[in-house]
């Protein structure tokens, strides 16, 4: 399973919506992963405790491995699947503010209204100013 598949993946939603939807549960240990707004291909993972929303960058190495991104001196882990790191950070004292506890499960489709890097564009005439859009 992809991280694009997991109901906790909110994809490109902003930081204000991010913190809105965590603040609704008001739990802490709440948390959503989204796409981060200042690096092009990390993942935020967003956890809420007391009125405050942390925010862990989440890196995707070379080799497909997740990591998350951490303190000066604290080991880095490596995880073979998205849900690996989640189970993970699941337990008490792991380096986050909490332990996660509460997912946000997104209602509707995260990629319906972009194509994805694997999949072929919707449109002919890319050498021109205008698209044709085919049916679909």
């Amino acid at each position: 399973m992809e991280y694009r598949d997991l109901l906790i993946y909110h994809g490109p939603i902003s930081k204000q919506r991010c913190e809105e939807l965590l603040a609704a549960k008001n739990k802490n240990g709440t948390f959503l992963i989204r796409d981060s707004e200042t690096i092009h291909g990390a993942l935020c993972l967003c956890v809420y405790k007391n009125n405050t929303v942390h925010t862990y960058r989440i890196l995707q190495t070379h080799t497909g491995y997740y990591t998350l991104q951490t303190s000066a001196g604290v080991q880095e882990m490596f995880f073979k699947t998205m849900e690996e790191l989640i189970q993970y950070y699941k337990k008490k004292n792991k380096g986050l503010i909490t332990h996660l506890r509460h997912p946000v499960q997104r209602k509707e489709l995260v990629h319906e209204d972009y194509v994805l890097p694997d999949e072929e564009p919707d449109y002919e005439n890319v050498d021109s100013d205008y698209v044709a859009v085919l049916p679909d």
